[in-house]
């Protein structure tokens, strides 16, 4: 085995986007792992390219003053929770400064007025929806003891960073909220005890493949477990023993996919006991959530991005809305009372069916829903049947606005614009374009998800006059 290099005394002065510490070795920037702004280190490099290289600690040296002691047992192992060493008020500065340093990097943006970034109230069991993966291929750690059965190799848990096939078994995450950890625990441990085989992510084989814990701020919950080649009797053994267990369970589903890949979009869900959905609720209004509904993870939170938008919005009462990327249409239907009318958009058509739904049950007369592509429904057609905005709101994935969309934005000239985003560099990549017609008047950075490096942005653009 190849030696590894020692760098000495190395200064880290900056996080980067996936978590890693940011130092430099004369002109080589180097990447170090669990590293954070302020520690000291020898780093171990292994990998090196020309200009920069990927290296691990291989002794602290003097301890950042911001650095804490990582609460979960899983901690840099598991995929999540990357920056749980640096303590929370030094993540939100980090998060504030990748928002700022995209918008002015990448955009050429003047961002001097920029808010403080929104912390999360709750910075551990905030998330209202996790998904476990079933594998028979456990990843072992310095926790686990001797394994003696082959049994003791079925995991339930997280993805290993970089394994497909390797499945992290979990004690505890901090993640979501009771009773998520007890019903994870207990369905693995009765799946052990039955021999019902854990899924082969190589070999395509066996019975128990995912499981997904859907909770709600209203206290209802939702389990969904995921077989794909169960013998005859096991589906209803488990799922008999998960509704006796947890009467709790508002909606208890199954589903039964073959495909080689985990999404189940395109596959039928069973209902086994309860109803088919769970209700969020939010100022009064109720949203409804089955099993294929987006909804924001951080339930608390995702109610302070939405006041956050619709304050950025300032409606009268008078005003057309458009909502792009809208999804079930949390957003149109939070914003409605305020406006004159909201037209949503949305790709995926059982979300728009989930949207109409929503506007239903809250006696909300004011909104539009349309399925289809963005790039394409936005023609003129459709605005000489739904009126030119004066607002509009757009709330679109990771990889940000097709350019179309951009550009179709620029000929409507709404006198306002809300961009909420998961990812300012796309952001920032389309404000190049908008820019030109529109002053960047409003930067609200909001942090989703605690001791991670993501974060949400909401930025005001008004037309120029």
């Amino acid at each position: 085995m190849r030696e590894q290099k020692i760098l000495s005394a190395l200064s880290v002065f900056d996080i980067a986007e996936e978590g890693k510490g940011v130092a430099r070795a004369d002109d080589l920037v180097v990447f170090i792992e669990k590293a954070i702004p302020g520690d000291v280190v020898d780093a171990a490099v292994y990998k090196k390219k020309k200009s920069f290289a990927q290296a691990k600690i291989a002794q602290l040296i003097t301890p950042s003053p911001d650095r804490v002691d990582a609460f979960c047992e899983h901690f840099g192992v598991c995929g999540g929770c990357k920056w749980q060493h640096m303590n929370y008020p030094t993540q939100l500065k980090y998060k504030q400064k990748s928002v700022l340093d995209a918008l002015q990097r990448l955009a050429g943006l003047e961002t001097s007025h920029a808010e403080e970034i929104l912390p999360s109230a709750q910075d551990r069991y905030y998330r209202n929806k996790l998904e476990y993966t079933f594998s028979n291929k456990r990843w072992l750690t310095d926790l686990d003891g001797e394994i003696t059965d082959e049994k003791e190799m079925n995991a339930l848990g997280f993805h290993v960073p970089l394994r497909f096939d390797k499945i992290l078994e979990i004690n505890h995450c901090y993640l979501q909220a009771d009773p998520s950890n007890d019903l994870r625990n207990k369905i693995s441990a009765f799946a052990k005890e039955k021999d019902i085989s854990f899924y082969d992510l190589r070999a395509h084989e066996g019975a128990l493949r995912n499981l997904v814990i859907r909770t709600s701020s209203t206290g209802e919950l939702m389990v969904i477990v995921i077989f794909a080649y169960p013998e005859e009797g096991q589906v209803n053994l488990m799922m008999e023993f998960v509704k006796n267990q947890f009467p709790q369970i508002t909606s208890l589903l199954y589903i039964i996919n073959q495909k080689k890949n985990d999404t189940f979009f395109d596959q039928e869900v069973l209902l086994f006991s309860g109803r088919e959905f769970i209700y969020e609720e939010m100022e009064g209004l109720k949203f409804r959530i089955g099993p294929k509904s987006f909804y924001q993870t951080n339930s608390l939170q995702a109610y302070e991005l939405y006041k956050i938008t619709r304050d950025f919005a300032d409606l009268t009462g008078n005003e057309l809305v458009y909502d792009l990327y809208t999804g079930t249409g949390t957003i149109a239907n939070f914003v409605a009372k305020k406006a004159r009318k909201v037209i949503g958009v949305e790709y995926v058509p059982d979300a728009i069916e989930d949207a109409k739904i929503n506007s239903q049950i809250n006696g909300i007369d004011n909104t539009v829903f349309y399925a289809g592509d963005m790039k394409d429904i936005l023609n003129n057609d459709f605005i000489n049947q739904n009126g030119k905005p004066d607002v509009v709101i757009t709330d679109p994935p990771r990889a940000g606005m097709h350019p179309d969309v951009v550009e179709r934005l620029m000929e409507l000239k709404a006198e306002k614009i809300v961009y909420v985003s998961c990812n300012a560099a796309t952001q920032a990549r389309d404000l190049i374009r908008l820019k030109e017609k529109y002053d960047l008047v409003r930067i609200k950075p909001v942090d989703m998800f605690p001791h991670t490096q993501h974060v949400e942005n909401v930025v005001l653009l008004k037309i120029k006059k």
